[in-house]
């Protein structure tokens, strides 16, 4: 399956390419909560939540103090932005 263009909204890709591309990026979905879906990098981890209108995503543990930093992303963002936003870490 090709995905659309990356400079394509989020909102213009399927639920299908939507979780193609976070596989694509080393994402493993929860098998209990579908909508859920977590990554770990060498230099961090964190939580993505596929909402109704937006992709949250909280990185885990981050920085001295090993707080959580929480950040929405609309769909309306292409699929480059929010590679570009999310995937280079906190």
């Amino acid at each position: 399956m090709a995905l659309p263009s990356a400079d394509t909204p989020l909102y213009n890709h399927t639920l299908p390419d939507i979780e193609l591309w976070l596989t694509q990026q080393g994402c493993k979905q929860d098998s209990s909560e579908l909508n859920r879906w977590q990554i770990a990098k060498a230099a961090w981890q964190a939580d993505l939540i596929l909402e109704t209108d937006s992709l949250v995503v909280r990185y885990l543990n981050v920085g001295d103090a090993s707080e959580d930093i929480q950040r929405g992303f609309k769909y309306s963002l292409s699929r480059q932005d929010l590679e570009d936003a999310i995937f280079a870490g906190p």
